[in-house]
């Protein structure tokens, strides 16, 4: 439960500017996933009608709970900002103070406000009372502290708890990492000690065991996944399994993949448009070809088609082809995939611009 929101599970996909728009968070939630959180969305009024932030902020079809999570450093436009998506359907409002992309922090959003504990704080209880009215709780995402040396993430959190926050995500990293090195777990079992509200643990969930393992070591209620989902959002579904039954799940048939990638394409370019989705759909698919029987040519291939017609074809020969030799997907190892940082580090960048435009 968030607030009065019930969840169907424990197994959430974690916001990623650039990545988790509307297809991505249906694609996750009919895969296993239980809750998605929206890229984070401005809380600059004079961008509210962008493009960019029109996307961000479209639910339409969108299966409940919707959260969208939303990124600022006024308290009182946070607070508008909550209101603006409430009325666009919201169910659930996330506070983003866990992004450590330099556009934002620069701006002292993000995982810059776990530096001034006191505006932090004011945000929070803006938020909060302005989502009180309809009866939408308020969640919070943040990281361990500022660095190794200041973390603080237990002093926020019962903060944030006496405020009205209904949950905590901690992403087990530092700002300062950035997502190089490895997540700690110390510092979000510490949280879950303190406080009584739900706890989500974040940060190198890569495989079902890990999961396991997050949730025994930290008591999370919760566990959240991030770049493991990319190009693998079945991976929900493989956790819940392994979960229940201790044991794992076969792959997914290659034409399965095949059907369910074809499907999100499809979405894709109906949020998008030809144009912008045919070249924001290449990440997707180069993150399901990755490491895959011909994958990197395939990859490069992609790369070169303009048109959604173009797409969807080489799509499908390249997963006809590798069903012929492979029934099922071949396994691979994608256990360090939360520290295969590069791409995502790209498209948090140009995702957060729109938070910290001029």
């Amino acid at each position: 439960m968030v607030g009065s929101v019930e969840l169907p599970n424990r197994l959430f996909v974690a916001p990623m500017a650039g990545v988790t728009d509307r297809p991505f968070r249906q694609l996750c939630k009919s895969l296993g996933a239980g809750y998605a959180v929206s890229e984070m969305v401005t809380s600059r009024k004079d961008l509210w009608h962008t493009l960019k932030t029109s996307r961000r902020a479209d639910h339409t079809g969108e299966n409940a709970p919707i959260s969208v999570q939303i990124a600022g450093t006024d308290a009182a436009m946070m607070a508008e900002a909550a209101a603006y998506n409430i009325e666009r359907g919201a169910q659930i409002i996330d506070i983003n103070m866990g992004c450590p992309a330099k556009k934002v922090c620069n701006k002292w959003a993000g995982s810059a406000l776990m530096q001034d504990e006191p505006l932090a704080l004011q945000i929070v209880e803006a938020v909060v009372a302005a989502c009180a009215p309809h009866g939408v709780p308020v969640t919070l995402k943040m990281r361990t502290g500022w660095s190794q040396q200041h973390k603080n993430a237990v002093r926020i959190a019962r903060a944030a708890e006496q405020a009205g926050i209904a949950m905590l995500t901690v992403h087990g990293r530092t700002r300062e990492q950035g997502y190089k090195g490895h997540a700690e777990y110390d510092t979000i079992a510490a949280v879950k000690a303190a406080v009584r509200v739900p706890v989500v643990a974040n940060g190198d969930i890569t495989t079902p065991e890990r999961a396991r393992d997050v949730l025994a070591y930290t008591g999370a209620d919760a566990i959240m996944i991030g770049r493991a989902a990319q190009g693998r959002p079945w991976i929900f579904g493989d956790i819940a399994h392994f979960l229940a039954t201790g044991e794992h799940r076969a792959q997914p048939l290659t034409q399965q993949v095949k059907r369910w990638l074809l499907e999100h394409l499809h979405d894709h370019y109906g949020l998008y448009g030809e144009f912008a989705g045919v070249r924001t759909a290449r990440k997707h698919i180069g993150w399901a070809v990755r490491a895959l029987p011909d994958g990197e040519r395939f990859r490069a291939h992609m790369n070169t088609l303009d048109s959604c017609d173009s797409q969807v074809q080489a799509v499908t020969d390249y997963f006809d082809a590798l069903s012929l030799s492979h029934d099922r997907l071949p396994w691979v190892d994608l256990s360090t995939a939360e520290d295969d940082t590069d791409a995502l580090a790209a498209e948090e960048t140009a995702g957060a611009s729109a938070c910290a435009a001029n």
